[in-house]
This record gives C-alpha cells, structure tokens and sequence, in this order.
C-alpha cells in the first residue's frame, strides 16, 4: 500500500522559485540563438516534410525510445534530454533548435515536466504536430513522472501512436504495427513485475530514493514510499540537515533495508545516509532508472531494459526472487 509523501513537501515553494530562474535562463539563451536562426534565413513556421522518414523530437529519453519503437526504420528520433540527465533541466543546443525544426511531430511529456519547451518552439519554428504523451493518464498530486508506470506507459505509446498518424499518415500501418506488438511487451514487462513483487511480503516492500520520482511505479506494485532525500520532485532540490536527521530516524524505525540512488543524481549523500542508518546503499550499476535511461549498452538504454532493472535491483535487495522474464522480455 502507498504511504503519504514525506512532510518535506512545504519545500515546493523554493523549488518553484528555482525551476523560474532556470526557465528564464533558458528563455533567454533560446532566445539568442533564435535571433541568430533569424539572421540566417529561418523562417518564423516551418513546414516538414512528408516524404520520406518521420522525423520525431522528444523531450525525454523514455518519449524519445517510445516514439522510436513506434516509428521503426522509418523514424528518425531526437532525444531532447540526453541518458543520465535530469529531466528537471534542460540547456537547449543549436542542434536542438535544428532537429526540431525539422520535425514532424514534437513528442513531450506535459504536466510541468518542460517549462523550457515552449521557448523552444517559438526559436526553432517547429511547425509540426504536438503530441502531449501524458493525455489521459491518471495522475496522483502534481507528480509528473508518470513513465514510470508500464501501464501508464501503454498509455503514453498510444498517444505517439496517435499522434504521429496525424503527422504522417502514409505510415500509419506501419506505426500500428510497432505499437501493437511493443504494447504486448509492455504488458508482459508489468505481469513480471508484478509476479516478481510478489515474492516480496508487502510489508517489506519499503522504498527511499533520492527524489520523489517513483509514485506511479510504487502505486501499481504495493510498495510503501517511506520517503526521498531531496525534499520535493525536482533532483535538484537540497536537503536540510534537519530533513536529513528525520529521514535517517525514519529509516531506523521503519525495518527498511536499504536507500537506492538514481541514475541521474549524485549517490554521495544517498550513501551518508545509508550508512548513518545502518543500511545498504544501492548506487553506480545498481541505481535506478527514473528520470532518465542509461548510455547505449548499459542495463537502462531502453525503457523495457530500465524497468526490469529496477524491478530486479529492488526485489533482490527485499528478499525476493526474481523470475525468468518471459519470452516476449528475454533478449
């Protein structure tokens, strides 16, 4: 069963002071190189093409691996955000600028996830179809990682499969025929967990991260949130010395038995904490994917590959047993 989020959460209002600096920093780096996009010859809207490959930009490294399982051999994907980088910041690159405004559909999150993004349509005069991934998808408070459920990420498939339709129809069986097929992997990835946490009595099912990015990932599986160390959802947020006592205190009478780093924030105090509260530390090849997958070639390049991962880190540090994948999973 999901606990509460930890009493850390007043910590919002700098957070929001914060994501506001950084947006106008972006806005106004954007806006430079729009000025030099417009003394090149750059149109104010352009038009893509509609021949040839589908040319897709996303925000983040989960939208872009979805967008390129539905595009197949005939999508070219851009990753906004790149592996192991936090989805909270974004600096945006000529290239960038570039890619999307080439693009026939622009893949994003939503939800408050990319305060940045609208600066970047207007320098790079992205004239293509939006597609919002997160449409439909049930949300629990302000929380937008809403990835990290495979059955939200159904959801999500579906939205790019709808979407880049629209951007290109000529496609569209091919499109339906990727999603179909990755849309029965998603369901097997879930039953596994499932059948995995399983293994795990529920009151076992204990969880401390860096930052609160798991919500919709410990809803489906029963996991209780006990609490994160960075005090709200943006991994750039920092702790007090009394908010890390409290945690340290809660870990000890929790029975938890370990804290689990992320890929994309740095492990140091995560191991302090650990340590203080006389449990293990799970960081470096062990961390778990949330904000972001891994590098090509590591555990997490893919969405399937970063879920299954964590479902593996956590159930063998509670005690589990984690099954053979099925079929459809195994590689």
């Amino acid at each position: 069963m999901t606990t509460a989020r930890p009493d850390t959460r007043p910590a919002l209002a700098p957070r929001r002071v914060r994501l506001r600096s950084r947006a106008t920093a972006v806005i106004a780096g954007v806006s430079l190189m729009a000025a030099s996009f417009a003394l090149t010859g750059c149109s104010t809207v352009n038009t893509p093409a509609q021949t040839g490959p589908v040319r897709v930009v996303a925000t983040t490294t989960q939208l872009a691996d979805f967008s390129q399982v539905v595009a197949g051999e005939d999508g070219i994907v851009t990753s906004l955000i790149g592996p192991n980088q936090s989805a909270h910041n974004f600096d945006p690159s000529a290239r960038d600028l570039v890619a999307a405004g080439e693009a026939n559909a622009l893949v994003s999150n939503g939800l408050g996830l990319e305060p940045w993004l609208a600066s970047v349509v207007d320098a790079s005069g992205f004239g293509g179809t939006d597609i919002a991934a997160s449409a439909g998808v049930t949300l629990l408070d302000d929380d937008p990682h809403v990835w990290t459920s495979p059955r939200n990420a159904r959801v999500m498939v579906a939205n790019i499969v709808e979407g880049l339709t629209r951007a290109r129809p000529d496609l569209r069986e091919t499109f339906a025929s990727n999603a179909s097929a990755y849309d029965a992997q998603l369901a097997l990835l879930d039953a596994w967990a499932v059948e995995a946490f399983a293994t795990v009595p529920v009151a076992q099912r204990i969880l401390v991260t860096n930052h609160d990015a798991l919500a919709y990932f410990v809803r489906d599986y029963d996991i209780t949130f006990l609490g994160s160390i960075l005090p709200s959802l943006d991994d750039n947020a920092e702790p007090s010395a009394a908010d890390v006592d409290a945690l340290i205190i809660k870990i000890r009478a929790s029975g938890a038995v370990a804290v689990f780093s992320e890929n994309t924030v740095s492990a140091k105090l995560a191991a302090t904490i650990a340590r203080e509260a006389g449990v293990v530390v799970y960081s470096g090849d062990q961390s778990l994917y949330a904000d972001s997958l891994g590098a090509p070639g590591s555990a997490g390049a893919t969405y399937l590959g970063a879920t299954i991962h964590n479902v593996t880190v956590l159930v063998t540090a509670w005690g589990g047993t984690v099954p053979s994948l099925p079929e459809g999973l195994a590689t």
